[in-house]
């Protein structure tokens, strides 16, 4: 649904430019303040109701007189990526260039909106996302338990995703340049909370450039729905099988190395000499005689060994954090074409 507004014209086409996706679930108290404050350097508003039970929906096709704004309607409630990713396929079908994603509880600066959008704009990454932990000064501010559950999910996401350099993963403020947007599999990404963190593994899989952009939280008279001790168990268990994945794809389907050698041999002798080790030090327990020099040599090699390899496993991992954005090369070869 598109409306006018008398102070702002004829609805801009999404091929201008810029398109922003509102997922809206139990936002209806400020949803409204949010569009207001996006500025017109965007061309198209997409709000997503998610099944809300508050029929934000409803309100924004009755209340906002916006021409840019367009509300879509899941059917069901799909969860955060579920709403995200219908505005994306919206904004692509309408031939947007960068796409921004904006939560509707009034968290996020629409203000800071041509930060996120500049560094792809200007060919220097593929995605941007907000990071709430660059200025220390204002990390004071954030509720204590988020910030710990957030600090713990950076770490296990660094890992998982490969994305070494950014901070954050749960952050909600994004940008995406439509091309990249394509190449993700939207069927096999994350539909709930976890849909942040599994962007960025796969945007990882399809070596895309990630920038973090500081930006402060606000922290209001919102109601969060996401619970850092309900979902930790299960952000372990995906990161795990993320990182699976990632090693398996990035190693040894696409592509075969050194460091997949560091990693294989690291891990066998690793494991011997702790599985050796240990078997020897619980059977000379038993036995009530010390362990052989040899013996205890037999185990500490492997293992020290095993960790020199696996750190420089690490290390190459960290050093080939993609650099060289995507979607300026595609559109080249876009240009090259016949």
């Amino acid at each position: 649904m598109q409306v006018r507004h008398p102070d702002r014209g004829p609805a801009q086409d999404a091929s201008d430019g810029i398109a922003v996706v509102i997922p809206c679930f139990r936002v209806s108290r400020h949803v409204l303040g949010v569009i207001a404050a996006i500025g017109p350097e965007v061309s198209r508003i997409y709000v997503v109701d998610d099944a809300c039970p508050e029929g934000t929906g409803e309100r924004v096709r009755a209340e906002c007189r916006d021409p840019r704004v367009q509300v879509l309607r899941n059917a069901s409630n799909q969860g955060v990526g579920g709403a995200v990713l219908a505005g994306y396929a919206a904004a692509i079908a309408d031939g947007a260039r960068v796409i921004v994603k904006i939560d509707g509880d009034g968290q996020m600066d629409p203000g800071l909106l041509p930060a996120f959008v500049a560094p792809i704009l200007a060919g220097e990454a593929d995605y941007t996302k907000g990071n709430r932990f660059y200025d220390l000064e204002n990390i004071g501010r954030m509720p204590g338990l988020r910030l710990f559950g957030n600090a713990a999910l950076s770490f296990m996401a660094k890992i998982s995703t490969g994305y070494w350099d950014v901070f954050d993963p749960t952050n909600g403020y994004t940008a995406i340049h439509a091309d990249v947007a394509r190449l993700l599999p939207a069927g096999r990404i994350s539909k709930r909370y976890f849909f942040e963190t599994d962007m960025l593994f796969r945007l990882n899989t399809v070596r895309a450039v990630v920038v973090d952009v500081p930006m402060d939280a606000h922290y209001g008279d919102e109601v969060s729905n996401l619970r850092i001790s309900r979902v930790l168990g299960e952000f372990l268990f995906k990161h795990v099988r993320n990182f699976g994945k990632r090693i398996f794809y990035n190693y040894f389907l696409r592509d075969l190395s050194v460091a997949s050698l560091e990693l294989v041999v690291g891990s066998a002798m690793l494991c011997f000499g702790v599985v050796f080790g240990s078997w020897q030090w619980w059977h000379s327990a038993q036995a009530g005689v010390s362990t052989p020099t040899g013996t205890v040599m037999l185990a500490a090699v492997p293992v020290i060994l095993g960790l020199q390899f696996l750190l420089a496993f690490l290390g190459y991992d960290i050093a080939s954090v993609p650099r060289r954005p995507l979607w300026p090369a595609r559109a080249l070869a876009h240009a090259r074409r016949p």
